[in-house]
Parts: structure tokens; C-alpha cells; sequence
């Protein structure tokens, strides 16, 4: 038995060592390259012929699986609330702090990498040699005059969503997919319980297929590392390590001002001796990256160390799982404008408004599975006009982000069941150091 369980262990972590290993590759050759011979003739045709087109490929792949993944979870995640007797009583409330929580979250993660600009300070002549930075192509903004904020409010709405789907209007999807999962929960027929069936069977799908390529990761990250160390050499390593400092405060500032307000003022829970109690199920997700893989132990924490009752937590961290994802939030804002600051690219109020709102829905619907997060933020790069390329930048660091963020979700999905028991007036354990109101 032990043995099995060892060899389980070991297939599921291979995948992380591979893209660190293909982290370290890319990045060490890329740096003999850039110190030794620089940007030759034979090194730019190596680039364009052998690593771009393997960057390219992993791209196309992650984008042609992006939209039907994205609408599926946010449909059968939606539309399964009509299942649950409770959700009339309860569902209002938790939708509402979800929603406030992404919002905060977003807004700490937009905060926090606009005043420290991890990705400022590169060469724009340097920036200019990038064949993933010239012009702006792939925006859906591109050769429109600077809109509105209400016309990017409006833009949410898509005319047609085939044509919104072939554009890549991420928004215009998420809308439409808001809107369908909405029409699936008020109508109960036998057709509609096929139809949601079928679309459950496309989220399977499309969750099977993301992990086949994320399988691809090493090498492309090992091709994405060697161009951009070529390019740009030591410095690309501080602006990394920027941005994954600034990552890690946006984290812990959500965790000691949101989550420790809501457990506190909200839920009444001392925050230390909610941390103590949920930390079984924090490592868990620290060492699995998956917030589905995550859900037996975070209900078993919730019931056992935090005496919840099951009629809540099942409730609640079901849906959360999917629905209340603060850290892809934060990932998602900070990611995008990193790499928008990492090329010289000046994000406006509008774009930064739709940065915000495609992070906030991110926190919201995001497959809670290794990478998740990663198709999103690719497309959301294009919306805004940064080159979708650019993801190659942060992949290598990655693993360590996605391990960092689902803790934070799994911890967050915590918090709202507390908030919710608390509102339900429902929870069994005194010895938590629940205050009184």
C-alpha cells in the first residue's frame, strides 16, 4: 500500500520537476548564448525556425481549448445551484461575498503591481526586436478609436457569439455563458437536464485535453525561456523576481485584510484559530494545485476542525470550489499588467477597467485544476493588446505561483463557509474562539 501511494506521489509531481527542469534549461543555454555570442544571424534563425514555432504551437493549443472550457465550467457550475434546496435561503448571501471577495482581490492584486511595477524598466529598443511585440495584433481593440468606459461595459453584451467566439472575445463568452447558466437553472425539463449533462461532458473534455498539453510545458518553456534570456539576459531574471515578490504581497495583503475580516468581523472566528484549523487543508492544495482535488479534505476540515455543519459546507464549498477563486484573481490582474509594463505597453483606464473585469470573472469561474489559469490569462493578454506570447515569460515560475494561489483559494473557499454558518446561525463548535456579536 505504502508503495503504491509513493509511486502516485512521484507520477504527480513529475510534471512540476519536468518544468522546472525545462525552466532551468532554457534559462541557463539562453544565458551562454546571450553572454557568449549574442543575437547572430544562426541565433535569430534558430528562433525563428525551431523555438518560435514550438512557442506558437503550445499557444494555439492552449487558445483553441480556452473558450469552450471556460463557458462549460461557468454553465454547469451556474446552473447546478437549481439542485440545491438551500440556495433561495443562503445562495443570495454567498454569491454576494463571492463577489466581493474577487473584487477585492482584483483590486489588491491591480494595486499592488501598479505601484511597485515589477516589469518596468526594459530597452524599448530591445523590445522592439521581439516578434511577439510588433504592434498590437490579436487585441480585439486594435485600430478602434480608445473607448469609452461605458462602451466597455457595453462591449460585455456580444452581438453574435460565434463571431465573439472567433474574435476571442473572452468578455462577450463569459456574458453569454453567465447568461445561459442562469436560463439552465430556471428551466427544469428533461431536455434542459440533457443539455447540461452534455455541457458537463465538455468541461470533462476540456479538462482531460488542458492536461494533456500542460504536458507539453517543458519544452515550450524550455523555448520560451532560451529566446527571452537571449533577448534580454540578467535582467529578465530580476524582472521575474520582481514579479513574483509583488505576487506573494498581493497574497498575504488579501489574506490579513480580506479573509481576516471576514472571519473576524463577519464570521466571528478569531483569524489565528481559523488558520490553525484549515491548515491540513491549505497543504493540501499547496501540494496538489488543484482546488478539485482539494474538496474531500477542505469539507473534512470544515466539519470536523471548524464545526460546520454539512448542510452548509457541502453547499457552499461545492460551489466555491469553482466560484471563489480570489487567487487566480490575483494572479490573473497582476500577470497581465506585469507583462504589459514588461513590454513598454501603457495600459489606460479602460484597459485596466477590463483587465479588472476579466481578473474579477476569472475568480469566478476558473477550472480548478493545475494551470487552470493559465488559457485565461492568455487571451486576456490579447484583449488588452499585450502580446499572448509574453505568458511564456512567467510559465517557468509558475508551478510555484499555482501551488501559492490554490492554497489561497481553498483558504478563501474556508472563510465563506464560516461567513455563511455564521449568517445561517448554524455552527456547532463553541471552542473556536467565536466572539459574540
Amino acid at each position: 500500500m505504502t508503495s503504491v501511494s509513493l509511486s502516485k506521489r512521484r507520477t504527480s509531481w513529475s510534471p512540476h520537476i519536468s518544468v522546472l527542469a525545462g525552466f532551468v534549461v532554457g534559462l541557463g543555454l539562453g544565458l551562454i548564448v546571450n553572454l557568449t555570442v549574442g543575437r547572430t544571424s544562426w541565433v535569430v534563425g534558430f528562433m525563428a525556425n525551431v523555438t518560435g514555432p514550438i512557442e506558437n504551437l503550445f499557444l494555439r493549443l492552449l487558445f483553441v481549448l480556452v473558450l469552450p472550457l471556460i463557458f462549460s465550467a461557468l454553465v454547469t457550475s451556474i446552473a447546478k445551484l437549481r439542485d440545491l434546496d438551500a440556495f433561495r435561503r443562503m445562495g443570495g448571501w454567498m454569491l454576494a461575498f463571492i463577489l466581493v471577495a474577487s473584487a477585492l482581490a482584483t483590486t489588491i492584486g491591480l494595486a499592488t503591481v501598479n505601484l511597485f511595477q515589477p516589469g518596468d524598466g526594459i530597452d524599448p529598443a530591445t523590445i522592439e526586436t521581439l516578434p511577439s511585440s510588433a504592434g498590437r495584433a490579436g487585441s480585439i481593440l486594435a485600430g478602434e478609436a480608445e473607448p469609452t468606459i461605458l462602451g466597455t461595459i457595453a462591449h460585455l453584451v456580444p452581438v453574435n457569439i460565434v463571431s465573439a467566439a472567433s474574435q476571442g472575445n473572452l468578455l462577450g463568452v463569459i456574458f453569454f455563458a453567465l447568461l445561459f447558466g442562469v436560463g439552465l437553472m430556471l428551466v427544469r425539463t428533461e431536455a434542459s437536464e440533457q443539455l447540461l449533462t452534455v455541457i458537463e461532458g465538455v468541461f470533462d473534455v476540456g479538462v482531460r485535453l488542458i492536461g494533456i498539453v500542460i504536458r507539453l510545458a517543458p519544452i515550450a518553456v524550455a523555448c520560451f525561456m532560451f529566446d527571452l534570456t537571449v533577448m534580454f539576459g540578467w535582467t529578465l531574471l530580476a524582472h521575474l523576481s520582481a514579479y513574483v515578490g509583488v505576487m506573494f504581497i498581493a497574497f498575504a495583503l488579501h489574506v490579513g485584510i480580506v479573509f481576516c475580516s471576514f472571519v473576524w468581523i463577519v464570521g466571528g472566528v478569531r483569524p489565528l484559530v481559523f488558520f490553525k484549523a484549515v491548515q491540513e487543508a491549505a497543504f493540501i492544495a499547496f501540494s496538489t494545485s488543484s482546488s478539485n482535488a482539494t474538496l474531500p479534505t477542505a469539507l473534512k476540515v470544515a466539519e470536523e476542525n471548524l464545526g460546520l455543519p454539512s448542510q452548509v459546507t457541502r453547499f457552499v464549498l461545492g460551489i466555491c470550489t469553482v466560484a471563489n477563486q480570489n487567487g487566480t484573481a490575483i494572479y490573473g490582474v497582476v500577470t497581465v499588467v506585469f507583462l504589459a509594463q514588461f513590454f513598454g505597453i501603457r495600459l489606460g483606464l479602460t484597459e485596466q477597467l477590463t483587465v479588472f473585469v476579466i481578473c474579477m470573472l476569472s475568480g469566478i469561474g476558473t477550472v480548478g485544476v493545475p494551470a487552470g489559469a493559465l488559457p485565461l490569462v492568455s487571451v486576456a493578454l490579447g484583449m488588452v493588446g499585450v502580446p499572448p506570447d509574453g505568458i511564456g515569460l512567467v510559465i517557468g515560475v509558475d508551478r510555484l505561483l499555482d501551488m501559492c494561489r490554490t492554497s489561497l483559494n481553498v483558504v478563501g473557499d474556508l472563510t465563506i463557509a464560516v461567513v455563511i454558518s455564521r449568517y445561517e446561525g448554524e455552527t456547532e463548535n463553541k471552542s473556536l474562539g467565536r466572539t459574540e456579536s
